[in-house]
């Protein structure tokens, strides 16, 4: 059974940083995307970086150049880097799976598995 759980939320001012961790287990690096998405109030769950299996990431163009995704595979947890953050980052953060070594879509639908989430608040 695939499990995940996030840690890392909190408050912060525009222009900081904070760093999400998600312990991830139950699953097989080859055959999984793993990734990133997050809901802001009244929106829907927006993609932010996407992992294949061979770690090719993707991210989305609202946090491209700001967030990094990275992982640790002995530790099997999953982080999100988050610098230059806005107020419009503001949201619940969820890290999530899917049964695809090459991710193929976008849509939290097709998104099996995921965490609790994490709540990240960037105020002005």
């Amino acid at each position: 059974q695939v499990q995940l759980m996030e840690s890392g939320g909190g408050s912060v001012q525009a222009g900081g940083s904070l760093r999400l961790s998600c312990a991830a287990s139950g699953y097989t690096k080859r055959n999984f995307c793993v990734g990133w998405f997050r809901q802001a109030p009244g929106n829907e769950r927006e993609g932010l970086v996407l992992i294949d299996s061979v770690d090719v990431p993707a991210y989305a163009d609202s946090v491209k150049g700001r967030f990094i995704f990275s992982r640790d595979d002995a530790q099997n947890i999953l982080y999100l880097q988050m610098n230059s953050q806005k107020v419009d980052d503001t949201g619940m953060y969820y890290c999530v799976a899917r049964p695809d070594p090459s991710c193929g879509t976008w849509s939290p639908s097709h998104y099996k598995y995921w965490g609790q989430g994490t709540q990240v608040t960037v105020s002005s």
